[in-house]
């Protein structure tokens, strides 16, 4: 098999499987695991394989009543042979809490904590070595591991720890975007006060953010020249300097720029105007200024199938557009619409970035 090494380093191996991180033992990440594998051909899903426990896949499965055979295996280079008859599960060590107690759905426990981060440091290995195309990632609580002494503010700041430690030259910017087949967003700040986002935006985090956000439409999603439109921070885009001056002093400068260097961005618009569907097909993503404006859309849009996608790695990576639901698991409730749309959107990204370095 060919191999070429994308921009950013990772070597790409289209034919490679995905790769699944378990989550939360204790949370929906198994349920919906197992619920996905089910539907996998009527959804047409590609073959995929989980770091974790295979004993809490064969438990979950149990208690669900779902009938999954669970396999482990040694290697991703297997999780094709298996996949149609198996749940491929890469072992990872019990994670079970101390004395050997089963993880109980519902019931979080630090002790859970080294499993967690063991399945996403393994699927990051995965994906930088080129043996998988892409991970998923599968629901976590922070409030589990900062009591288990983990330092970082989330998923997505880890995964950057683990990319610049593979060996980046540069320092990583991770960008998300919540992306669905009705709306693509981008916040520029996220999980911060409402009263830190004034001070947290400036004209080099929107222009980075920005950059960021069009190359990979380009690369990943395959879009030759995207749209981009970018949300004002004020109501009514600060009303000409009387409602805000972030706009005129801040984000109209950052827009004439990028425009003057090729790049199809508009704005700074009303935000209450830039959600509705005429407004929808004149971009291919919208940029606001903090989560909030982002997410009230696009959760009220497509709360069953967002996909929140980590941009500006050098790795592709999704995740379902939800938590752990730590009320629900293990009791048949959860939906895996949103993990599978995020196995999909993986794929097709992997397929889109593959084309983009001519494999």
């Amino acid at each position: 098999m060919k191999q070429h090494p994308s921009s950013s380093g990772q070597t790409l191996r289209p034919s490679s499987p995905l790769v699944l991180t378990s989550g939360d033992p204790a949370g929906i990440g198994p349920d919906i695991t197992l619920q996905a594998w089910c539907l996998r051909s009527v959804r047409g899903l590609p073959v995929f394989a989980v770091f974790g426990d295979p004993a809490l896949f064969v438990d979950r499965a149990g208690r669900l009543g779902l009938a999954v055979p669970v396999e482990p295996i040694a290697t991703l280079d297997a999780a094709e042979r298996v996949f149609e008859r198996s749940l491929p599960v890469l072992p990872l060590p019990a994670v079970g809490a101390r004395h050997g107690v089963p993880v109980m759905p519902g019931c979080p426990s630090p002790d859970h904590a080294a499993a967690i981060i063991g399945a996403i440091d393994l699927a990051t290995q995965a994906v930088q070595s080129g043996t998988a195309r892409a991970m998923v990632t599968n629901p976590i609580a922070k409030s589990v591991l900062y009591a288990a002494g983990f330092g970082f503010p989330g998923h997505t700041e880890y995964l950057a720890h683990l990319a610049e430690q593979g060996g980046r030259t540069r320092p990583v910017r991770p960008v998300m975007m919540i992306a669905s087949a009705t709306l693509n967003v981008v916040p520029v700040t996220v999980h911060i006060p409402l009263a830190d986002v004034p001070a947290a935006l400036s004209a080099s985090v929107l222009r980075e953010t920005i950059l960021i956000t069009h190359a990979a439409l380009m690369t990943d999603f395959g879009i030759a020249r995207p749209r981009l439109a970018v949300a004002g921070l004020n109501p009514h885009a600060g009303e000409s300097g009387t409602i805000g001056h972030e706009e005129r002093d801040m984000i109209l400068p950052v827009i004439a720029d990028l425009k003057a260097r090729g790049i199809d961005v508009t704005g700074p618009h009303s935000a209450d105007t830039l959600f509705h569907a005429a407004a929808r097909a004149r971009y291919d993503v919208a940029i606001a200024m903090y989560h909030d404006q982002a997410l009230i859309p696009i959760k009220t849009l497509a709360f069953d199938t967002g996909v929140n996608v980590t941009l500006g790695l050098p790795f592709i990576r999704t995740s379902p557009d939800h938590g752990t639901a730590f009320d629900i698991a293990g009791t048949g409730a959860s939906s895996p619409s949103s993990l599978i749309e995020a196995i999909l959107l993986a794929d097709r990204m992997a397929t889109s970035r593959a084309v983009a370095h001519g494999d």
